[in-house]
């Protein structure tokens, strides 16, 4: 059976300088989903936001804008921005589960507001020619709540319905819900993506087997973890490069190089490596001594070193 691999966004990793890096050395991602969009109550939007989705960052590579939103105006907005800008389909998340974002009633916490979320498309879809597509989780407080929203959706042309089968409560907890997902391929017309804990090639051949109509599968932690994975997905092997080392110390180098030059100061850059470390360190033997030694790492010139010593180690 034929497949399509996704990029699922992940706010402050999978930008242009991500995307267009693991392209370049891995490849194995059909399209990739940009980091949402988010306006709080302001209809301007950010130059970051900008630099992200600006076409000639993107060169060669298939991207989805994304939004995070629970007012009309804004997902309108954002809307005729990214058409402006040459594209023509807009993912709205009613994903993300983190407190800052869901107390807000944006993310998976508006899935327990079918009413605004009928409003939100009745007005997108009347008011704007743009494609809309989503990303979902199954609920915040339940798995019961997306059942509630999926009658709503399937009155509107919506292109997918990507679902992490999570609740937002979980955050990345705890195990993913199979059948609660397979609840939601019973109860939409709609295409729907699979999303959650795609993190190896035998992962995805057990989610294959367990959903035989789905044909759209999304990695999201498991891209960052495994640049490799998608590549290895496609060719069906199970066996990594014999250069893996080489071209996972070129892929750090790239992504290294770009933030040193794109971040100001120090610290900052630190920040973002070791926030990268949390998951490329799955890669290595020892995963919890690897990001040991980039923590301990207070100084430009120690965390060179220490990731030196890591990658001369695991050879």
């Amino acid at each position: 059976m034929d497949f399509t691999l996704l990029s699922s966004p992940l706010q402050g990793f999978t930008d242009f300088r991500f995307r267009n890096a693991q392209n370049k050395l891995f490849g194995g991602i059909d399209t990739y989903y940009s980091p949402y969009i988010r306006l709080n109550g302001k209809l301007e939007i950010k130059p970051s936001y900008e630099r992200d989705l600006l076409p000639e960052n993107n060169m060669g590579l298939e991207v989805i804008p994304q939004v995070i939103t629970n007012d009309a105006e804004e997902f309108l907005f954002v809307a005729k921005y990214v058409q402006e800008l040459g594209y023509k389909e807009l993912n709205w998340n009613l994903g993300c589960p983190y407190p800052m974002v869901t107390k807000s009633g944006m993310g998976s916490g508006l899935i327990s507001n079918p009413e605004k979320i009928n409003h939100i498309l009745e007005r997108a879809h009347s008011e704007s020619d743009i494609i809309v597509s989503m990303k979902m989780r199954l609920g915040y407080e339940n798995s019961e709540e997306i059942l509630d929203v999926l009658p709503i959706l399937d009155k509107y042309p919506i292109k997918n319905i990507a679902i992490h089968a999570r609740i937002g409560k979980q955050l990345y907890k705890g195990g993913v819900n199979l059948d609660a997902f397979q609840l939601c391929i019973d109860n939409t017309i709609h295409k729907l993506y699979y999303n959650g804990d795609i993190t190896s090639v035998a992962k995805f051949h057990e989610m294959q087997q367990r959903f035989p109509s789905i044909d759209h599968w999304m990695i999201g932690r498991g891209l960052i973890s495994d640049p490799f994975l998608p590549s290895m997905i496609r060719s069906n092997s199970f066996e990594y490069p014999e250069n893996k080392m080489d071209l996972f110390r070129e892929f750090h180098d790239t992504l290294y190089a770009i933030y040193s030059e794109s971040l100001s100061g120090q610290t900052h850059i630190l920040l973002k490596m070791y926030h990268l470390w949390e998951y490329f360190s799955a890669t290595f033997l020892n995963p919890h001594k690897v990001l040991k030694q980039i923590k301990k790492a207070q100084s430009i010139r120690n965390y060179e070193a220490a990731v030196a010593a890591i990658f001369k180690n695991e050879k």
